[in-house]
C-alpha cells in the first residue's frame, strides 16, 4: 500500500479508534521484547532491471583470463584493474573495491551462471526439446516475471515473497517491504505488501487537509466516514478496514522512516568525500535498513525486502554505464552491511541479486552486449559460507558446449530455485512449505540437485 497524503495529527488520533491500527500502535511498546537477534532473518533483493551483463561483474582470474579478454573484446575489463576474491581464480569489477572489505570478512560470495531453468539442460535437449525450455527467453518483462514468479512455462500472477509472507506469521504492518514499487515478486495469494518511497514519507493521494475547496473537503470527508465504516455490509466493512489498516501501516512507517537521526544513516556516505549517497538504490537501502533498525518496533520477527537498480538493458556503451551503475550499487551495499554490522545484524541480514537475464558474450557494433541467458550473482551477509564462488564457469568457446547459439548466450548451469531457495531455507520456509514456494521444487530438490551451499 503506497500513499500520496501527509498524515496529521487527526488522522493518527482518528485510526486510534480502529482495531487494526490499535494493534498497530500497541507495537511501538515491543522494541525491548523483540530486541533479541537470535532468531531474527532479513532477506534482501536487489533486482538489476534491464539484464545485468554479470560476465563483466565476475571475471576470471587464473589462465581463463587470456580467453575471456579475446572473446569479451573491446569490453573485457583489464587484468590489473580487477578485485581480487582471494583465495579463488575470480574477480570483480573494479568499481566493485567497496566490496573487498566484505569478502575478506567472509560476507560475500559469487554464484555463477544462474538463470531461469524448467529442467536441467545440455546444448542438445536444449536444441532438441523446445518444450523444456522457459518460455519467451530473453524477453525483459517475461524474464523478470519468471525470476519473481518461478513460474516458467505458465503465466505468473503471484511472487515468491508474497508466497512466502503466505506461510508466515501476520503482522499489522506487513514485513514484506518494497522500496521499487509494486513488483510481483511481492504478490501473495493471501498477502500483500507495504510499499515505501525512497524518500519523504507516505502521503495520502489526493488529500490537503488545510483546502478550503468545497470538492476536495467533501470528498476528504467521505473517505474519513468510509474508512471508519461498519455494519454497512460485508463488502463496505471489510473495505473500511482494510482502508484503516492501510492507513495505521503509513502512520507507523512514517514515524521510522521521518525520524530525525539513525544509527544506520552514517554509514550511507562515500568513504573518500564523507558526503551523503545519492544514488536512489543507496537511498532504497538506507530506508531498508531504517526499516530493520525498527524491526521491534514494527513487530517484525523477520522482514523481506525488495529494492531496484534500472539501467542494465547496455546495447550501447557498456563500460562508461556500468562504471557509473556498479560505483553506486557497490557504495550501496558496502554501506547496508556496515550499517548491519553496526546494529549487530550481519549474520542476521543477507542481500543478493536478481536480474532479467544475462548477456552475450560477444559484443555488438556498439561497444555494448544484447540479451542471453545465464548470469552471475552477487550475496552478502556475514552468515555466508566464508568467500565462496559458487558453481562453474561456463565454457567460453562460441558456438561450444554451453552456449545455446554461437556468440556466448549461455545455457545457465544453477536455476534460480537453488539459489534463491538456499537462502529462503536460511530464511525459514519450512520444507514442507518449499514446494508452495518454488513450484517447481521438486525438479531441484533431489537428483544430485538442490539448493546451493552458500551458508556456512
Amino acid at each position: 500500500m503506497s500513499f500520496n497524503m501527509p498524515f496529521s495529527r487527526r488522522d493518527f488520533g482518528r485510526l486510534l479508534a480502529g482495531a487494526s491500527a490499535t494493534a498497530a500502535l500497541a507495537q511501538f511498546g515491543r522494541s525491548a521484547a523483540l530486541a533479541d537477534t537470535s532468531s531474527y532473518r532479513a532477506m534482501v533483493g536487489v533486482f538489476l532491471f534491464g539484464g545485468n551483463d554479470a560476465w563483466n561483474m565476475v571475471v576470471p582470474n587464473d589462465s581463463r583470463y587470456a580467453t575471456y579478454a579475446t572473446q569479451r573484446g573491446a569490453i573485457a575489463l583489464k587484468q590489473e584493474t580487477l578485485v581480487p576474491l582471494t583465495g579463488t581464480a575470480f574477480a570483480l569489477h573494479p568499481a566493485f573495491a567497496p566490496l573487498k572489505t566484505a569478502w575478506d570478512e567472509g560476507a560475500l560470495s559469487a554464484v555463477l551462471n544462474t538463470g531461469t531453468l524448467y529442467q536441467p539442460l545440455t546444448k542438445s535437449l536444449y536444441q532438441s526439446r523446445p518444450d523444456l525450455r522457459p518460455l519467451s527467453l530473453m524477453s525483459h518483462e517475461d524474464q523478470q516475471n519468471q525470476w519473481q514468479g518461478l513460474r516458467l512455462r505458465e503465466v505468473n500472477h503471484d511472487g515468491f515473497m508474497g508466497r512466502i509472507l503466505d506461510k508466515s506469521a501476520k503482522t499489522d504492518v506487513p514485513p514484506l517491504i518494497s522500496v521499487a514499487g509494486s513488483q510481483l515478486a511481492l504478490i501473495g495469494a493471501q498477502t500483500s505488501p507495504l510499499v515505501l518511497p525512497s524518500t519523504g514519507t507516505m502521503v495520502r493521494y489526493g488529500y490537503n487537509a488545510a483546502s478550503a475547496d468545497p470538492t476536495t473537503m467533501a470528498r476528504q470527508a467521505a473517505l474519513d466516514t468510509f474508512s471508519d465504516a461498519s455494519s454497512f455490509g460485508a463488502v463496505t466493512d471489510l473495505t473500511s478496514r482494510g482502508m484503516s489498516s492501510a492507513y495505521a501501516q503509513a502512520v507507523a512507517a512514517n514515524t521510522v522512516i521521518a525520524a530525525a537521526s539513525s544509527v544506520v544513516d552514517p554509514y550511507f556516505k562515500n568513504p573518500t568525500t564523507g558526503a551523503a549517497l545519492t544514488s536512489d538504490i543507496s537511498k532504497q537501502l538506507l530506508r531498508a535498513a531504517r526499516m530493520i533498525e525498527a524491526r521491534g518496533t514494527l513487530g517484525h520477527a523477520k522482514q523481506t525486502f525488495f529494492v531496484s537498480q534500472g539501467g542494465y538493458d547496455t546495447h550501447t556503451s557498456q563500460p562508461s554505464t556500468h562504471n557509473t551503475l556498479y560505483a553506486d550499487l557497490a557504495l550501496a551495499l558496502a554501506g547496508f552491511y556496515n550499517a548491519m554490522k553496526a546494529l549487530g545484524l550481519a549474520n542476521n541480514v543477507t542481500a543478493f541479486t536478481m536480474s532479467d537475464f544475462g548477456r552475450v558474450f560477444k559484443a555488438n557494433s556498439n561497444n555494448g552486449t544484447d540479451h542471453a541467458w545465464g548470469s552471475n550473482h552477487l550475496v552478502l551477509g556475514a552468515a555466508l559460507a566464508s568467500r565462496k564462488v559458487h558453481g562453474a564457469y561456463p565454457d567460453m568457446a562460441f558456438g561450444g558446449p554451453d552456449d545455446a547459439y554461437t556468440d556466448g548466450r549461455w545455457i545457465p548451469s544453477i536455476a534460480i530455485e537453488e539459489y534463491i531457495g538456499a537462502i529462503a531455507q536460511w530464511y525459514g520456509v519450512s520444507a514442507t512449505d518449499m514446494p508452495y514456494v518454488f513450484p517447481n521444487w521438486s525438479t531441484w530438490n533431489g537428483g544430485g540437485r538442490g539448493p546451493a551451499p552458500l551458508f556456512g
